[in-house]
């Protein structure tokens, strides 16, 4: 089977002026992502659009690993962009994060070869170092596999940040989905007040402004 899924990802959000809307959907879907996609260790990529949240505009990377950012492929796209890629770069704001998996450890063959989700549920946070810990042994073995008992959440993925855009969270948890109303479901509901230390957790969070969000499939 064909490998669509690793142990890190790329994920880059924008906000776009309107009037550079056009220009932008055509650069993403006509050049760059399939300039991405040609490097090594890019195994697949999706875009998406905000329902709610934001920025609007995200695009995910399914890197085979980290090393993936460090090829001379990627580095020469990176460091030369086209003529039209530095025209929409300039007119808009990103958000550029990678990230490395902490949970699970490793994926299945079944996960390695999925394709990338219709929608997404992302999360960016942090908590103090003291709680750090504690904190991160709750997220794995309490709130992402209750959460992923509910009819429609595909599956749950966390990771700590290895390049953050200034500002942002070091760990980001992403929640695939077969829909974007799946979080808003009483099951999902359910299981976010189900266990007792959940209050606790959720509120030693500090969290991105907007997160977390759902974004939709659109590419």
């Amino acid at each position: 089977m064909k490998q669509l899924k690793g142990t890190a990802l790329l994920m880059v959000w924008a906000n776009v002026p309107i009037e550079m809307e056009d220009d932008y959907n055509r650069w993403y879907n006509e050049e760059h992502i399939e300039e991405r996609l040609s490097c090594p260790g890019f195994l697949s990529a999706g875009r998406y659009e905000a329902v709610s949240s934001g920025p609007k505009h995200l695009a995910v990377y399914e890197l085979d690993n980290i090393g993936a950012l460090q090829t001379k492929e990627y580095q020469h796209f990176k460091n030369f962009p086209s003529e039209l890629s530095q025209h929409v770069l300039a007119g808009i704001t990103i958000i550029r994060n990678s990230y490395e998996m902490i949970f699970p450890l490793d994926l299945s063959e079944d996960v390695a070869s999925s394709e990338m989700a219709p929608a997404l549920q992302i999360g960016r946070m942090e908590v103090s170092p003291q709680e750090d810990a504690e904190w991160n042994e709750w997220y794995n073995s309490v709130y992402v596999p209750n959460y992923m008992k509910v009819p429609g959440c595909i599956r749950g993925r966390r990771y700590k940040g290895v390049s953050l855009t200034p500002g942002q969270p070091k760990y980001s948890t992403v929640y695939e989905l077969t829909d974007p109303e799946i979080s808003k479901t009483d099951e999902w509901l359910r299981q976010r007040a189900i266990d007792p230390r959940n209050t606790k957790w959720q509120n030693a969070m500090n969290h991105a402004p907007g997160s977390p969000g759902v974004w939709i499939r659109t590419y």
